[in-house]
């Protein structure tokens, strides 16, 4: 029974890499040269969730931007909010489901040491 608080709660924590990845992400969708990160989920010993973070390493627009030498090209961030903004929608669905499933099995661990005490 605790494997399923155990499980719940390394999701939890897994979607919490992914939204702090997300909002690193989003506040750098104006810097030069940022590369983004990209949060994948796999499935751990014991039934649990692990979190991979990656970069990735597309190459951002170019725009021109005003230097000391005049105008050059300059490589823009790779983030694109139409990618981040539903992931951030996403992630608190999951993030909510899984707080769920984490009190279900907290009530259900209850009500068996009723049962046994």
């Amino acid at each position: 029974m605790l494997m399923g608080i155990d499980s719940g709660l390394s999701a939890l924590m897994a979607i919490q890499t992914r939204v702090q990845s997300t909002a690193n992400n989003t506040a750098n969708v104006n810097t030069e040269g940022f590369k983004k990160t990209r949060v994948t989920f796999s499935e751990g010993a014991g039934q649990t969730v692990s979190a991979n973070v990656q970069t990735v390493n597309t190459p951002g627009p170019l725009a021109y931007e005003p230097t000391q030498n005049g105008e050059a090209l300059v490589e823009q961030s790779n983030v694109d909010l139409a990618e981040e903004l539903p992931t951030m929608m996403i992630d608190r669905r999951a993030f909510e489901a899984n707080i769920k499933m984490v009190q279900s099995q907290d009530e259900m661990l209850g009500s068996l040491l009723d049962i046994k005490g």
